[in-house]
């Protein structure tokens, strides 16, 4: 397979940071870096600005990271409360997702993406839950959730186990 080595002029997912020297498929630089701008060809002269790109990611990931503790810190003090509807024996109807979570802290006054929560799968019962919200690659928080029922739990009534037939066969 052909491959092209390439200068990366912003971070992409997976593959590297500003400044970052990487050899990827030539399709994939033909097609998708270089006409979104996200690389240059590696060449003699976009060499000299890998200094200057180094340097602005250097001053990017020490902005983001003082970002991202400052925002773990006010995180840490919050706590989410979902009512959901209930049936019998305090079945829940739906469940918890990403989306809800995000739209609680949207609402609470925390401008987080959506992507950063981590939910493994949607919380289909009532109680206490944690959900771990990644802000950065050295920074995470676990948040804390309660998930209570809105109407009172009617407890299922059980039925009566019916006697084994012990009469004659007619």
């Amino acid at each position: 397979m052909a491959t092209s080595e390439i200068l990366l002029l912003k971070p992409v997912e997976g593959l590297g940071g500003e400044g970052d020297q990487v050899k990827v498929r030539a399709g994939y630089a033909r097609n998708f870096l270089l006409p979104g701008g996200y690389a240059a060809p590696l060449t003699a002269s976009n060499r000299k600005r890998v200094d200057a790109l180094k340097k602005r990611r250097a001053e990017r990931e020490t902005h983001e990271l003082g970002g991202a503790q400052e925002l773990a810190k006010q995180l840490e003090k919050v706590s989410l409360a979902f009512a959901v509807k209930t049936g019998e024996g305090g079945k829940m109807f739906g469940a918890i997702t990403t989306a809800d979570i995000h739209e609680k802290l949207v609402a609470a006054g925390h401008a987080i993406d959506k992507k950063k929560i981590h939910l493994h799968t949607p919380v289909k019962t009532l109680g206490q839950h944690t959900v771990k919200v990644k802000l950065h690659s050295d920074v995470s928080v676990d948040l804390n959730f309660d998930v209570v029922s809105e109407n009172p739990i009617e407890v299922a009534p059980v039925a009566e186990a019916k006697p084994a037939f012990k009469g004659e066969r007619k």
